[in-house]
């Protein structure tokens, strides 16, 4: 049984698995094919916070798959009426995996150690491991490989960002991050970064013209997320110099492409001109979280799991 709380728990190798799954099951659904690889299996989502995407591409995915889904209201009251624990461990003795989107990582973290199915990571304030993969795959399937590559993030460094950067040392990309210095990376996540993908070149600068100069694909996220809503003028403020927009992207090199894990709110973090512009790949990175998550999914509970 294996849990994906964060890509620290994948190898290299493992990613690639996943991948080469991903594109056999994608390149099956646009010929019309939905390969029936987990019959009778039951996935649950437990989610604290909103979603469009992590719901729908989860349930989408595990229908295609032939499995079913489970979306758990308040009214089972996860983290009210029992223990985690407890939870946990009567939960699992019903469903094959459970996706969480929790309002904190260690809910997460708990709720896996004590569950008897795989746990996934659904969101949380820490890592967003599912939309990082399928940021990944979306730049393989349009540079093809991804060694020596550079992502550039402009903005906070916030729970996506921890994933990307993780997930860039696991499959050879290197990541410059723009953004102001009271909102980099902490030294525990730094940590984490030389523990787990100790050849991952990471540049950090304040300056967004710097970063995003011999980038293969320019990423930002919105610059106010749920919960930190009390500090949106203080924010908006600090990273006023921070958003996306032709000026910006005028200094990419050719090809590079725009990237985002929306929801967006246009005119912060990026201007319409680029979002809708033709360098934009939002709707294929949204449409391959359903793809990488069916791998994921495949990977985890079929015989591969």
């Amino acid at each position: 049984m294996r849990n994906l709380t964060t890509l620290a728990e994948l190898t290299a190798g493992e990613i690639e698995l996943i991948f080469s799954l991903t594109e056999d099951l994608k390149s099956k659904y646009e010929q019309g094919l939905r390969e029936q690889l987990l019959p009778g299996r039951v996935m649950a989502l437990l989610f604290e916070k909103q979603s469009l995407r992590t719901r729908v591409s989860f349930e989408a995915g595990m229908a295609q798959l032939g499995g079913s889904s489970l979306f758990l209201g308040p009214d089972v009251g996860f983290g009210r009426r029992e223990s985690i624990a407890d939870f946990g461990r009567v939960l699992s003795q019903y469903v094959d995996a459970i996706v969480v989107r929790s309002n904190r990582h260690e809910t997460v973290v708990e709720l896996a150690e004590h569950c008897e199915c795989s746990v996934i990571n659904g969101l949380t304030d820490y890592a967003h491991p599912c939309q990082a993969m399928a940021d990944l795959y979306t730049l393989r399937e349009l540079a093809g490989t991804l060694a020596g590559r550079t992502l550039a993030w402009v903005g906070d460094a916030n729970n996506v960002a921890r994933s990307l950067a993780l997930g860039c040392g696991k499959v050879g990309m290197n990541m410059i991050m723009a953004t102001p210095q009271s909102y980099q990376f902490d030294d525990d996540t730094l940590d984490l970064l030389r523990r787990e993908v100790p050849d991952l070149e990471l540049t950090v600068t304040a300056d967004p013209v710097e970063a995003v100069g011999d980038a293969l694909a320019i990423y930002t996220d919105v610059w106010v997320s749920m919960g930190q809503e009390k500090d949106r003028e203080t924010r908006l403020r600090d990273f006023a110099d921070y958003q996306i927009n032709a000026k910006l992207m005028s200094h990419a090199q050719q090809g590079a492409v725009f990237m985002h894990c929306l929801p967006a709110r246009r005119g912060e973090e990026v201007a319409d001109e680029v979002i809708d512009g033709p360098q934009s790949v939002v709707v294929q990175q949204a449409a391959n979280r359903m793809h990488t998550q069916k791998g994921i999914l495949a990977w985890m509970l079929g015989a591969n799991g």
